[in-house]
């Protein structure tokens, strides 16, 4: 298996992947609806949990963006997965992927890092990745979310259902547009469509108390959800 500790149990429930079987769902299935769900097969959804083990991220104090990432990824993962989606994590703990790397022969840990997460969105293969990350900016005062996307009308479609979502959780609508992320291994080399989310900023002491609090994490994730659940029905 790709994913270490895939059997993993977190907060009772299991993390096992298992792409041959429905996927879970909270709520009893008609006859109707399993037969539509059999005609049109539920997507996989890899949430890309962004950096791990020697690789902390950004920081403030001793508060690490990797941590941030984990949480909310974990939280969104049961939240997709009670609404019946089949949803994967990449990382279930605090370790580097670059330990697991199959895909790239380099010196570069982060490089293999990367290329790792782009394997692995291709094996499954992924209908759609959403990769979490937290920001920073010298000027304490910047905060909000930004979605970064692909030059791909699928992907700026994700982006934008993303922002939107966020940015009404944050109480900030209109604040700022989904940006090309341009510079960006993974949005340069996923073939599914692909975004990175960069749900607030660490350096910033309101959306901190968002990113650090379970609360401020459920929210998170409840949001990014409804935003995915929000793309999935225009595509």
């Amino acid at each position: 298996m790709l994913i270490r500790k895939i059997g993993l149990l977190f907060t009772g429930f299991a993390l096992a992947v298992n792409l041959g079987s429905p996927a879970c769902s909270a709520d009893p299935l008609t006859e109707k609806t399993k037969d539509l769900r059999h005609a049109f097969p539920v997507p996989v959804i890899l949430i890309d949990v962004g950096h791990g083990g020697i690789d902390g991220g950004t920081a403030y104090g001793n508060t690490l963006e990797k941590d941030i990432n984990l949480e909310v990824g974990r939280r969104l993962y049961m939240v997709l997965r009670s609404h019946g989606y089949r949803a994967i994590l990449n990382r279930t703990g605090d370790y580097a992927l670059s330990d697991e790397n199959r895909w790239l022969n380099s010196r570069s840990r982060h490089m293999r890092d990367l290329a790792q997460r782009r394997g692995l969105s291709e094996q499954l293969p992924a209908a759609i990745v959403v990769s979490l990350h937290v920001n920073w900016a010298r000027n304490t005062a910047r905060r909000g979310p930004l979605v970064l996307h692909q030059e791909d009308g699928r992907s700026a479609m994700l982006a934008g259902c993303l922002q939107h979502a966020l940015e009404d959780l944050f109480d900030m609508p209109g604040s700022r547009l989904p940006e090309l992320g341009k510079p960006f291994y993974l949005l340069n080399h996923i073939k599914a469509p692909a975004v990175i989310v960069e749900t607030g900023f660490i350096s910033n002491a309101e959306d901190r108390a968002m990113l650090t609090s379970k609360r401020g994490q459920q929210k998170l994730a409840e949001s990014i959800y409804a935003a995915i659940a929000e793309y999935f029905t225009v595509m």
